[in-house]
């Protein structure tokens, strides 16, 4: 087998993996004898578990003769081992009654959807709402606020809204903002924000954006208006790991709390995941984020038709329950999938 092991080393190192997830203790070979009813001698379980050691899928802890699974048993466990479950109907109720736009703008969704991966996985929730430009425009408005000024907003599909107040050279008729407005949603709608300044700069260069000031003026508005901010994120469930004995170090429990909330290198982390869209699982040093070790991290993105918008997910340890978590966090996504999916 190209991981080095036969069915018998495979089949242990499961076990300690699904044992240690659920005890958070070093696992022995009596106890890995005794819980599972194995017809294999200690002797010989001890055996093959110095083997994983040397292969590098077991580490011994100083203060135990129990092993503990690694990032490498961990990684093998869910690209291979692993049997997911099914979202049992009390989670997927509760996911589908807070997947609601009920009485909440978008941001109040991403924030009780945190809150619910939170609650239902027993670890950190995360939602990364869209950055602007990931967005697909639906409408642009520009009202005058008198003189030489008017507020530009700005409406996606998703229902984002930015607005932005722009100074004027000139004064601009209401009537000639409401043409400018008309010809610009005539002209982006259903593009990303991305692709809406790429269709800018090409109208600009038109023949015809020469000869008409009106065209002309609305192009350099909306240049104006399209203002890039980076996607907010939203962490809920931070106190779900303070009690886990893995992050019992006080030292270690602040630098997480830290990176929560400084979250520039997170976000980071997160817009690679864009790019691979789907669910993704990045087990400990794999984020590349030192505030990250011994944390492991599951996402999957959202769209709307053929754009990804976003990226949502859990944080918990290495050793969380994947085959729990993974189906919870796709189910998820595909629900706020279809909760901004618009017509």
């Amino acid at each position: 087998m190209q991981d080095g092991m036969n069915p018998r080393s495979r089949q242990i190192l499961e076990t300690i993996i699904e044992d240690y997830i659920s005890t958070a203790e070093p696992i022995g070979s009596s106890a890995i004898r005794s819980r599972h009813g194995l017809s294999l001698s200690p002797a010989t379980i001890r055996n093959v578990m110095a083997d994983l050691e040397e292969m590098g899928y077991l580490a011994s802890p100083h203060t135990s003769a129990g092993r503990v699974p690694t990032e490498k048993a961990y990684r093998l466990y869910v690209d291979s081992l692993l049997a997911v479950r099914g979202i049992d109907r009390v989670e997927r109720e509760e996911i589908r009654r807070r997947c609601s736009m009920a009485g909440k703008d978008v941001d109040g969704v991403f924030r009780e959807i945190s809150q619910m991966l939170s609650s239902v996985s027993h670890y950190m929730g995360i939602v990364a709402a869209p950055s602007f430009s990931s967005n697909v425009f639906r409408q642009m408005e520009f009202i005058r606020l008198g003189s030489r000024r008017i507020l530009a907003i700005l409406v996606s599909q998703s229902g984002s809204v930015q607005n932005r107040i722009i100074e004027l050279e000139q004064d601009i008729p209401a009537e000639e903002l409401l043409r400018m407005a008309n010809y610009l949603n005539s002209i982006l709608h259903g593009l990303t924000i991305s692709q809406v300044k790429g269709r800018i700069v090409k109208e600009m260069e038109s023949e015809r954006i020469r000869y008409d000031d009106l065209l002309a003026n609305a192009l350099r508005l909306s240049q104006q208006a399209l203002d890039d901010g980076d996607g907010e994120i939203f962490i809920e469930g931070q106190a779900n790991i303070l009690d886990l004995p893995e992050f019992a170090d006080v030292g270690k429990m602040k630098e997480i709390f830290r990176a929560m909330e400084q979250k520039s290198q997170l976000l980071s982390l997160l817009d690679s995941c864009l790019k691979a869209p789907g669910v993704n699982i990045f087990i400990g040093s794999e984020s590349h984020l030192n505030s990250m070790s011994g944390m492991s991290l599951i996402t999957s993105t959202y769209v709307s038709g053929k754009n990804t918008l976003g990226v949502l997910g859990v944080i918990g340890p290495t050793r969380m329950g994947y085959g729990k978590v993974i189906p919870i966090v796709d189910y998820t996504a595909r629900m706020l999938t279809r909760l901004l999916h618009v017509e």
